[in-house]
This record gives structure tokens, sequence and C-alpha cells, in this order.
């Protein structure tokens, strides 16, 4: 059982400040219900980590709500006060994330079909000579590392794994609009070479805006040529190949997809099979 916390002593305020971009909270009507949320839910709201790590902060005993100490699941009002150990500030300092170039025949997450994971090139001898942070290679960093979106097995390019909660719902939570860039080599028919003088200008548009996968319609995207024969994409979601069901809708076939590019954070010089640590200046 988690030693009881001393409520003067290792609390880290969470208050007005942590939500000044946040949406104002209204003032309640009076003999109006107050409205609630979970307090694993608000936490994640405030960026403070993700629902997980939460929980698992409330069940250590490091967490309290306008001054009592934090229950798992209950409920708290918008403007309600919620400090945080620094025990749990420390845990968070210590985790990593990870961008890998990952490479063709790998998948992203679980091994399936025989394929091995992304994960097993994160080892000490893969790491890129010019990553120059000063973390230290261990293994508990592969405790809790997940990958913070997919990457099909046919294709290359960045990949993050993240220990952070926050970074995770940044990339893939449910509200997340950060940018993924792709280029995307093309066939259309026959043609595979001047494939951008072949290709109608209407279907381009088409990618850009107005196609649907799985009955639902996709955000507006943005793409345009690189070159003759590889397209940019640029795209705010990420369904499963979705790139590669895209082109198949307007008569394109996909023959190499590389992601360069999550929010600010570009793959660079990062050679494929390699991987490095994300830098402390470095945001998505």
């Amino acid at each position: 059982m988690p030693s009881p916390v001393d409520p003067k002593k290792n609390l880290t305020p969470v208050g007005p400040a942590v939500r000044i971009a946040k949406p104002a909270v209204t003032k309640p009507v009076p003999g109006a219900p107050v409205a609630t949320t979970r307090l694993n839910k608000r936490m994640a709201e405030l960026g403070l980590c993700s629902r997980r790590e939460a929980d698992d902060w409330i069940a250590r005993g490091w967490v309290r709500v306008n001054g009592q100490p934090a229950v798992m699941g209950q409920p708290v009002a918008l403007d309600a006060r919620i400090d945080i150990d620094r025990q749990a500030e420390q845990q968070q300092r210590q985790q990593v994330t990870i961008l890998i170039n990952k490479p063709v025949g790998y998948v992203s997450a679980q091994a399936e079909d025989g394929h091995e994971p992304a994960v097993v090139l994160l080892q000490p001898h893969n790491r890129w000579r010019e990553c120059n942070s000063r973390m230290r290679w261990g293994h508990e960093q592969l405790r809790g590392l997940a990958p913070a979106g997919r990457l099909d097995i046919d294709s290359i390019g960045l990949l993050v794994l993240t220990q952070d909660g926050r970074v995770a719902r940044q990339l893939i939570g449910e509200d997340s609009a950060i940018e993924k860039e792709y280029l995307v080599r093309v066939s259309y028919g026959a043609e595979a070479f001047n494939v951008q003088a072949a290709f109608p200008a209407e279907k381009l548009k088409l990618l850009c805006h107005g196609l649907s996968l799985d009955g639902q319609a996709l955000r507006p995207a943005q793409v345009s040529w690189q070159n003759p024969e590889q397209l940019r994409f640029v795209l705010r979601e990420g369904k499963k190949r979705q790139i590669r069901r895209m082109c198949e809708q307007v008569g394109l076939f996909v023959t190499g997809l590389k992601r360069v590019r999550i929010g600010n954070v570009n793959l660079g010089h990062l050679p494929v099979g390699q991987w490095r640590y994300l830098a402390p200046h470095e945001h998505f």
C-alpha cells in the first residue's frame, strides 16, 4: 500500500495557471447542477498525463482534489483544484519518446504473421550515431513503450514509440489533428514514370477532399506532386492503410510510401532501421 501523502509536502499545485489554454469555465447558475467529469479524464484534458497514468497516480496516492486525497473514478467539477505529488513529476521526466525509421517488413505494434515489431530494433548498436541526447539506453525503457500511431508493414519512415501518455494522446487521441506528411511513389495504369502528366487534375482534387473510407468522409488533405512519379500527402487523421486506399479509389497504385514528418518533428537524415531519442527541445 502506498504511504499516506503529506498534504503540505511534495505537492505541485495544478490550478488555473495550467488551464490558461483551456476554454474558460462559466460561472454556475444558482440552483443548477454543477457539471462534473471523471478525474482521470479531467487530468488528461489539462495535459497532465494520460487517463491510464492518472489512474496509476491516483492509486499511488499522488493526487489530491481540493486538498483531499483523490479516489479512483471520482467526479470533479471543472474548476476543481488538482494537486500532483512531485514523485509523479519525477516519474514522468524519466519517460522516453523514441523516433525510429521503420524499415519495410516490420509491423508497428505486436508481432503478426511471422513479422517482428519495430521495437525489436531498439538495441544500443542501432542507435543513430548523431543522436545527441544525454539519455543512456536501458532495458527499463522498453517497459510500457508503445507506438503512437501505425505505419504499414510495407511502408517506411518515421514511427514514434513512447512511454509518455501525453505524447500518445497528442498524436493519436480522439481530438488529435497533428499533421503527418508522406512521400508516396505511384503508378497510373501502365504509366510509372511521368504519372503527373497522365493523371487527371480532377482526381487530384478528389484526393484533397471528397473521398470516404469505411462509410465516413475523410478530412481535407493536402496532396500535391513532389515530382512526376511521387505525391506529397499531408493528413490530419490516420485510418488503416488510408493513403493506399485513397489512391486505389482514383486509379493510382502505390509502389512506395515513406512518412517524413509528424507535427513539427521531421525524419531528417535518420537512417532506415536506426533510432534516436526525441530531444528535450522538440515538440510535436
